[in-house]
């Protein structure tokens, strides 16, 4: 009963330490999969949603300067038209009316206000000012030729607008400031309307004093950012927009894209809260570990059935082991598998049939030693006196023998190893000769391989020197798309001039040449346009030229290059001729080294012949002594001492014996 426990309780240490050791590894493992699969998700959903953010902060941004770009034009058009017209108080106050409601996004039209304080307007307008040299806009349009946005502000009637305004000359002497106003109200549901990332949100900055021109929270509209604000978005904001600083970044609780609009001082701001994005992170984090957990108790449940199945075996082959130390060797040890504790078990069935059978055969000997050693006993007293004498005699012949045998036994040796030293020198004089051959072989083979690659270097360069010829005709060609461009410019500054001059005319028509305006409005931005297209066209054939040039440049390195590389390759040639040559020198003298060492070989052999001779007489003597040697052995094997290990024979037989009876078989 307790040889069973304790079998059982040692098994079960086995076990408890595989499990110590797998499960905490398994665990660490699963924990750190979860915290890695975890991390990365949060990394790529946080840059997915910067991604996301400054793709939707862009189309807002197209779109704001995109509508503003339009108006602007349609300002320029008409300002171009009135300086073109160089109209009377009466032509311009027709061709302010002309343009009065025209444009949905600038209702009131055009208005001029001259240095004597005088406001010219639409007749149907209903802006006022009392003193149109001090307002924004004038202001303003004294530092502009072109028509231009300026900061927004709100009108008389309280609306948030920005005016275009620039100097407008029309043959007088006087200043006069052209402008109109422009309600903010599209570009607010641009704002706040043209997210394209669901939850998140974007307000319009006017960074001359940090107005907010438009919002989501129609409370914050018309109010002013400040570093000192209490909400941290805004603050933040503010303090982003004072140091310039405009990269997506994370602000507090955020993630904020900045983004200036082209043309005006306006930076429009994007921002989405971190728990929107974190959200799904959160969720996905949440089953992670849950299968994590899972997998965890179902691999320990794995290991534990495994490592019982797998150290039950060792119980057996345990009790088997404590039953040999005791001396039993009874047992039956059976071999169940195949796999290492299996071969365990047939190992010990092994040795177990093999102690059997030599405990056996020892208890036989020993029962035979003993008789064996009574009998020598009795035997080696006669013959004692006996080897007495014959002892001396044989004593002085053997000496001389044995000085003779060794004598000789040396020379044979020595001739011997002479022998075999020749013979291992031819051998590897013959290995030499064949390496030297083949070295040969391959230097030959080097050289033809170096001028194949000669030969391909020169074709390279002459593939060089097409390259070269068909850059130059790529050249030759983008200097007619060039020729080709500039018509093309100038055909669209005729049509620029005769948009203006129809814009002029449809003006002197009044209300007939309303509609003929529009549509020369329209030939002038179609000419404009053409006119960008072909100087882009010609600013990119000059970035053609440029990279012709720099590949013409690079194919004539490339050309000495190869040149330099074809002068190397001919002298690696030249360099593989010469170690042909001391390579076949070399073979020559190990030729010539072989015959030496076949002559060496020869006389090594007569020597060794001679010696082995010589031995062969020694071994006759030798032989004879031996024969007398073996007589006095046998003589002395009667001897007395004989006799007295006889007695030491015996008692260790008994004492054997005695060893043996404690083993069970």
């Amino acid at each position: 009963m307790s040889k069973k426990s304790t079998i059982i309780r040692r098994s079960g240490k086995i076990r408890n330490k595989l499990l110590i050791y797998i499960v905490p590894i398994v665990v660490i493992m699963i924990a750190v999969l979860v915290i890695i699969a975890t991390t990365m998700s949060k990394r790529r959903m946080t840059d997915l949603a910067t991604s996301n953010l400054n793709s939707s902060i862009s189309n807002q941004t197209n779109n704001i300067e995109s509508w503003l770009n339009e108006n602007l034009e349609f300002f320029k058009t008409a300002k171009q038209g009135i300086e073109g017209l160089n109209p009377d108080d009466e032509q311009l106050q027709i061709i302010l009316n002309s343009y009065y409601g025209f444009n949905s996004n600038s209702p009131e039209g055009l208005h001029i206000a001259t240095s004597d304080g005088k406001f010219i307007k639409p007749t149907n307008s209903e802006l006022e000012e009392s003193d149109p040299t001090n307002s924004i806009w004038y202001k303003q349009g004294l530092s502009r030729a072109n028509m231009q946005y300026g900061t927004a502000y709100k009108n008389a009637e309280g609306k948030n607008v920005v005016s275009a305004s620039a100097i407008i000359n029309y043959g007088d002497d006087s200043i006069k400031v052209i402008a109109a106003d422009v309600t903010l109200d599209k570009i607010s549901i641009i704002v706040n309307s043209g997210v394209k990332m669901e939850k998140a949100s974007s307000f319009l900055v006017d960074t001359n004093d940090n107005t907010i021109l438009a919002h989501r929270d129609s409370s914050l509209v018309s109010t002013t950012l400040s570093t000192d604000s209490s909400d941290a978005l805004l603050s933040s904001v503010a303090q982003a927009i004072k140091d310039g600083e405009y990269s997506t970044r994370e602000i507090g609780s955020y993630v904020v894209a900045f983004k200036e609009i082209k043309g005006t001082d306006w930076v429009l701001v994007s921002y989405i809260a971190e728990d929107v994005i974190m959200a799904s992170i959160q969720e996905l984090t949440n089953y992670l570990v849950i299968a994590g957990t899972i997998s965890v108790i179902v691999i320990i449940i794995l290991i534990i059935f495994v490592v019982s199945k797998v150290v039950a075996p060792l119980a057996g082959i345990t009790n088997s082991i404590r039953a040999m130390s005791e001396g039993d060797f009874t047992i039956d040890v059976q071999q169940e598998s195949n796999d290492e504790i299996g071969v365990m078990s047939g190992r010990i069935a092994e040795f177990v049939e093999s102690m059997r059978n030599m405990i056996s055969s020892i208890s036989e000997q020993s029962k035979k030693l003993k008789q064996e050693s009574e009998n020598s006993d009795s035997v080696s007293k006669d013959m004692y006196e006996a080897s007495q004498s014959q002892a001396e005699a044989m004593q002085q012949l053997n000496e001389t023998v044995d000085q003779l045998a060794i004598a000789v036994g040396d020379i044979a040796n020595n001739a011997t190893t002479l022998a075999a030293v020749v013979a291992d020198t031819r051998d590897n004089s013959h290995k030499a000769d064949d390496a030297m051959k083949e070295t040969v072989k391959i230097s030959q083979k080097g050289r033809e391989d170096m001028e194949k690659l000669s030969n391909a270097m020169e074709g390279i360069q002459v593939a060089n020197g097409k390259l070269v010829d068909a850059i130059n005709e790529v050249g030759t060609a983008s200097e007619e798309i060039t020729n080709i461009v500039s018509m093309i410019a100038e055909i669209a500054e005729e049509t620029n001039l005769l948009s203006l001059n129809a814009s002029i005319e449809a003006a002197r028509a009044g209300e007939a040449g309303k509609g003929f305006a529009v549509v020369a409005t329209q030939i002038g931005k179609l000419a404009q346009t053409s006119s960008e297209s072909a100087t882009n066209i010609s600013n990119l054939i000059e970035e053609v030229h440029r990279l012709i040039d720099e590949a013409v440049g690079q194919a004539n390195a490339s050309a000495e290059s190869i040149e330099e590389n074809s002068e190397l390759i001919s002298i690696a040639v030249q360099t593989f001729d010469q170690i042909y040559e001391n390579i076949q020198a070399s073979n020559d003298c190990i030729e010539e080294m072989i015959q030496d060492v076949q002559k060496v070989d020869d006389v090594a052999t007569n020597v060794a012949a001679i010696s082995e001779e010589q031995a062969a007489s020694a071994d006759e003597i030798l032989a004879t002594s031996q024969n007398m040697v073996e007589q006095a052995k046998t003589i002395s094997k009667n001897s007395e001492d004989v006799a007295n290990n006889s007695h030491e024979l015996a008692n260790t037989s008994d004492t054997l014996s005695s060893h043996v009876q404690q083993f069970k078989i």
